[in-house]
């Protein structure tokens, strides 16, 4: 059977190198409390979202203004029965030139309809990207995004 990754795709009227910098600083769209940083091949950070949602990423790929993948190295989804479900997944952003524009293809690999989290997870990551990244994208300014 196929594997269906999550993904989720943005057009903004914005420079490759400036969705490409817009990633890279998830502690000004991923709403929640970050340590570390996501700037460089091989950083680290956490991220933590009230007592629902804890993860650690590591950057494994980087290439200047054509894709970034996050590595989930450890995850803790309080809501579901299987509290490490993201381990091992990663998370993939693609840019690509379209037209005049800059597409934004987001994928989170290992998130399939297959497992416990995909639904809600589904819908934030779909807030998170169309909403809260694509508006930082697009002003610079941080972003909030509630998720309850």
């Amino acid at each position: 059977m196929e594997k269906q990754d999550f993904t989720t795709t943005i057009l903004v009227d914005k420079a490759p190198a400036e969705v490409f910098n817009a990633i890279n600083q998830p502690q000004n769209w991923w709403s929640g409390e970050f340590t570390g940083s996501a700037e460089k091949l091989n950083d680290e950070f956490t991220y933590r979202y009230k007592d629902l949602h804890y993860s650690k990423q590591r950057v494994t790929e980087m290439i200047s203004n054509k894709k970034v993948v996050w590595l989930v190295t450890e995850s803790q989804l309080n809501f579901i029965e299987d509290k490490t479900e993201w381990n091992g997944t990663r998370i993939i952003f693609e840019i690509a030139e379209k037209g005049d524009q800059t597409e934004l293809r987001f994928t989170h690999e290992g998130l399939v309809p297959q497992v416990e989290c995909y639904d809600a997870c589904e819908g934030a990551w779909t807030d998170i990207i169309q909403q809260s990244l694509f508006t930082f994208i697009i002003t610079g300014e941080r972003q909030s995004i509630v998720l309850d």
